[in-house]
């Protein structure tokens, strides 16, 4: 049984920095992992790159052959890599081993993971390799600053979970760089009721009935849960990679004990 993150959400929230960070918390802990680039645009990494897609297909290649724009050539490429997956995928894989840990830094266009099915496909394929999954979506936390903003990104998110069919794991990232915790404390765990009067005061009245919808439907998906990532602490790390280690059952019959995170602990900004 091999064990996955596919990392996702928004460019510019935080996924190879995640990565990064995890790989250098798992060293010091001595635990192996592994983190796989899916992203044919990357270029520079901190970590050590276990598999790469670009070493199957490039996004600069794309657009200077076939004369495509970044996104339309960023589709191309993981449409690609959709059809080799019992190629180029497959051998990859076979140099690891069945209980081997492995982290997927994907690319940040939404589509990707909204509506497109390569990711999709590529997690039934994983799961076809005797892989346990799951999703990790990161939103940045300097986006929540508002409840507009927390019901968009709670519907991206939502989006991604249904298409993708896998243990979700919503993580509120680069909360080591948020000056005023007070700006997204209420966005943590918020109370429906609190959103719904919040969302009302800020929408017109023909939107009521909306906003109750909008409200409901995140709410019976449990996806009004968000955990917090703070950088800076290896107490914040470790929790996050519990609760994801949890998801895929990974360390199921060893003796893990895990350190309550406090995300207003001592040292942070009010």
């Amino acid at each position: 049984m091999g064990y996955a993150q596919l990392v996702i959400g928004p460019a510019g929230s935080g996924k190879s920095t995640y990565c990064s960070s995890l790989y250098q918390h798992c060293e010091t802990l001595g635990r192996s992992i592994h983190i796989v680039n899916l992203d044919p645009a990357a270029e520079n990494f901190d970590y050590p790159v276990a598999m790469d897609i670009r070493e199957l297909i490039s996004l600069d290649d794309v657009m200077e052959e076939l004369g495509l724009g970044p996104n339309g050539g960023l589709i191309y490429c993981m449409e690609h890599l959709e059809d080799n997956l019992d190629d180029w995928l497959n051998e990859e894989l076979d140099n690891y081993l069945d209980d081997d840990y492995l982290v997927f830094d994907c690319p940040g266009q939404i589509e990707l993971f909204s509506h497109v099915p390569v990711l999709r496909n590529f997690v039934e394929h994983l799961k076809r390799k005797n892989f346990n999954v799951c999703a990790v979506y990161l939103l940045d936390s300097q986006f929540i600053t508002d409840v507009t903003k927390y019901v968009s990104g709670c519907m991206a998110s939502l989006s991604a979970m249904v298409q993708l069919e896998v243990p979700h794991i919503n993580i509120l990232s680069k909360m080591d760089l948020v000056t005023n915790k007070r700006d997204v404390k209420n966005y943590l765990d918020p109370e429906p009721h609190h959103l719904l009067s919040e969302l009302n005061e800020r929408m017109a009245p023909r939107f009521k009935k909306l906003n109750k919808s909008l409200i409901e439907l995140v709410d019976e998906y449990s996806m009004v849960s968000f955990i917090p990532l703070d950088l800076r602490k290896e107490s914040s790390i470790q929790y996050v990679l519990a609760q994801i280690d949890n998801c895929i059952q990974y360390g199921e019959d060893a003796d893990v004990k895990i350190r309550d995170f406090d995300p207003d602990g001592d040292g942070d900004n009010e």
